[in-house]
């Protein structure tokens, strides 16, 4: 299940807005939760997961985005100072002001190329429950 909060936004409309409760998950939770559901003890899944981080981030900075099945797709976007410039030859590294990471969910299209399921957001596994504040 997933829990929402209701909002006035500045459009003066009210509007259902994600909520996380408690605590986030831990690096501790996540190797729990997956020893449990594998052969794999908590320690080896928990040196992996410690590892996943430095590992994407080295795969992506050689120019690659990285793939996990039954996850989704990372990938790198940056961003350049000021409006752009008027050749490619004055476009230079050092004009890069800002690098994101970005997260595209797994997802699996139906025969007329329409979106049929997302692993992590797939709506129809989802009940969403509203949080009173």
């Amino acid at each position: 299940m997933a829990f929402f909060k209701k909002r006035k936004l500045s459009d003066g409309k009210w509007h259902a807005i994600a909520a996380n409760l408690g605590k986030p998950a831990t690096i501790d939770d996540v190797a729990d939760e997956l020893s449990a559901r594998s052969t794999v003890s908590r320690a080896d899944t928990y040196a992996v997961l410690v590892e996943l981080g430095d590992v994407l981030g080295r795969l992506m900075a050689s120019g690659r985005s990285v793939k996990l099945q039954g996850v989704g797709t990372f990938y790198l976007t940056c961003r350049t100072q000021g409006t752009g410039t008027d050749t490619p030859e004055e476009l230079t590294p050092e004009m890069i002001t800002d690098v994101k990471v970005r997260f595209i969910p797994e997802y699996s299209r139906g025969q007329f190329k329409q979106i049929t399921g997302r692993t992590i957001l797939d709506g129809g596994r989802m009940e969403w429950i509203e949080v009173k504040e």
